[in-house]
C-alpha cells in the first residue's frame, strides 16, 4: 500500500512538473504567437467560404508534420550540438526583428505602390501557409526549449510536445473562427431582423479589422521577441524595463540588418548594371 501511494505521489509530482514547465514555456512563446496568428489569418482570409475549413484542416496537418520534424530535431541539437541551437535562436531573433522593420517600412513608404494581382491556387496557398508555419514553429520550439535547458531529457520532450500541440490547435482554432466571422455575420443578416441582423453587420465589418489589429500586434511582437533573444544572447540591457528594452533592441537589430541587406541589394544591382554595360 505504501509503495502504491509513493508511486501515485511520483506520478502526481511528474505531472505537476510537466504542467508547470508547459505553462512557463508557452508563456515565453506568447510574443511570437501574435505574429503567427496574424500571418496565418492574413493568408487564409478571403478564400472560398465553402473551402475555408477544408483548407485550414490541410494546413493543420502540415503544421503537425512540421512539429513532428522540429521537436526531435531541436532535442537532438540541444543534446549533441547545443551551441548550434543558440546560434539558430539568435538568427531567428534577428530575422524576426528584420521582418518587423520590413513590415513598417512597407507600410509607411509603399502605400501607393500598385500591387500586382496574383491568382494563387488552393494548393499553393496551403503550401505557403505550411512553409510560413514551419519558420515560426521553429522559433516557438527553440524558444520553448530555451526555458528548460537544464531539465531532464524526458521532461524537455514531453513539454515541447505539449507546447507544439497547444500552439497548433490554439492558433488554427482562432484562425478558423476569424475566417468564418463574415460568413456567420452574413447568415445572421440574411435570416434575421432586429438585434441579430445588427450583430451580423458588426461581424462582417469586424473580420477585416481583427486581421489588421492582429497584424499590428504581430509586428510589435516581432520586435519584443526578436529583441529579447538578441539582448539575452549578448547579455546587454539598453534600459531597465525589460519589455521596453526588448522593443528598442528589436527595432535597432531590425534597422541594422535592413540597412545591411539594402546595401547588399544596391551593390548587386549596380554590379549587374555595370556588367550589362
Amino acid at each position: 500500500m505504501t509503495s502504491l501511494l509513493a508511486l501515485l505521489d511520483d506520478i502526481a509530482t511528474t505531472l505537476d512538473d510537466v504542467a508547470v514547465m508547459t505553462k512557463v514555456a508557452t508563456k515565453k512563446t506568447t510574443g511570437i504567437l501574435g505574429d503567427d496568428l496574424a500571418l496565418n489569418a492574413e493568408q487564409l482570409v478571403g478564400i472560398d467560404s465553402s473551402r475555408e475549413l477544408s483548407i485550414i484542416k490541410s494546413v493543420v496537418k502540415g503544421s503537425l508534420l512540421n512539429k513532428l520534424i522540429l521537436v526531435p530535431l531541436a532535442l537532438a541539437l540541444n543534446f549533441y550540438l547545443p551551441f548550434v541551437l543558440k546560434i539558430l535562436l539568435l538568427v531567428g531573433g534577428i530575422y524576426l526583428a528584420f521582418e518587423g522593420i520590413e513590415k513598417v517600412v512597407d507600410k509607411l513608404f509603399h502605400k501607393k505602390a500598385e500591387k500586382e494581382v496574383i491568382i494563387v491556387s488552393e494548393k499553393d496557398k496551403i503550401k505557403g501557409a505550411v512553409r510560413t508555419d514551419f519558420i515560426l514553429s521553429a522559433e516557438i520550439i527553440v524558444i520553448a526549449l530555451s526555458t528548460m535547458l537544464d531539465k531532464p531529457f524526458w521532461l524537455q520532450a514531453t513539454v515541447l510536445s505539449m507546447v507544439a500541440l497547444t500552439v497548433t490547435f490554439f492558433i488554427y482554432g482562432v484562425v478558423a473562427l476569424i475566417v468564418r466571422l463574415d460568413d456567420m455575420g452574413l447568415s445572421l443578416v440574411q435570416k434575421y431582423k432586429g438585434w441579430r441582423n445588427r450583430l451580423g453587420q458588426v461581424l462582417i465589418k469586424l473580420s477585416p479589422k481583427i486581421v489588421k489589429f492582429l497584424g499590428i500586434i504581430g509586428t510589435i511582437a516581432m520586435f519584443l521577441v526578436g529583441g529579447g533573444i538578441v539582448a539575452h544572447f549578448f547579455h546587454f540591457s539598453l534600459i531597465p524595463q525589460e519589455d521596453l528594452n526588448n522593443l528598442v533592441t528589436g527595432i535597432c537589430s531590425g534597422v541594422v540588418v535592413f540597412i545591411f541587406l539594402e546595401f547588399i541589394h544596391l551593390l548587386v544591382k549596380k554590379l549587374k548594371k555595370d556588367m550589362n554595360v
